[in-house]
């Protein structure tokens, strides 16, 4: 199970370079079979506060993030095969039926639902399909404070699922949320207790996770 943040589909631009590498990547393992969770990233939270400063509701800023995930889920899923015409899954019977054809199945949220999220459902396929999850996000995991404001920042390889779930909980949950991992995540990870790992945008190191070998990042456990 492999959830793609949108910050690395589209930073700014449609990554395109990365997109084509991370196809060829995953079109290395042929002998396995992938799910793939792509999040709505910048383009979703700039809708997401367009909506809220034009006094929309919560659901409404929902609804838009969720279309915008799709948006991207049907792109990637185009990217992995052209001629595809089959629809984003909405459910894991989608997805169990869809695996049972294809190697690669892309989707983005399941459904609306207040506080589901991209992160909770990739967690919840992992837990239906008993596998570990992998998050591939803009940072190369969690870090003691704020990477990009500080240089000293220290990359925490390995934690608790319930010290991982305080820290996620400090913050207030909202559409567009920007963390490693949000609440609603953390939530299934550490009730289910599903092996995680989140990782940064180097596929050489999404490479190592996939072969079980040394990786940069961060293990959440126990």
């Amino acid at each position: 199970m492999l959830s793609l943040g949108g910050s690395l589909i589209v930073p700014d631009e449609i990554n395109y370079k990365f997109l084509r590498n991370f196809k060829t990547l995953i079109s290395k393992f042929r002998d396995r079979k992938f799910v793939i969770v792509v999040g709505g990233g910048i383009t979703a939270r700039k809708y997401i506060r367009g909506f809220k400063n034009l006094g929309f509701s919560v659901k409404d800023m929902g609804l838009a993030g969720v279309n915008v995930n799709r948006l991207n889920a049907w792109f990637i899923g185009k990217l992995f095969d052209k001629m595809s015409s089959e629809k984003i899954p909405n459910s894991m019977s989608d997805i169990k039926n869809l695996l049972r054809k294809k190697r690669v199945v892309i989707l983005g949220v399941l459904r609306f639902e207040a506080g589901h999220t991209s992160d909770s459902t990739a967690a919840e396929i992992a837990k239906y399909f008993h596998t570990r999850f992998i998050n591939m996000t803009n940072v190369d995991g969690l870090f003691n404070k704020d990477p990009k404001k500080f240089r000293n920042a220290k990359l925490v390889r390995y934690i608790t699922f319930k010290k991982f779930s305080i820290i996620a909980n400090k913050m207030r949950y909202h559409p567009g949320q920007h963390f490693v991992l949000d609440q609603p995540g953390a939530r299934i990870i550490m009730k289910y207790k599903i092996p995680t790992h989140v990782i940064g945008p180097s596929l050489r190191n999404l490479e190592n996770v996939l072969r079980g070998k040394r990786f940069v990042g961060t293990t959440i456990y126990g």
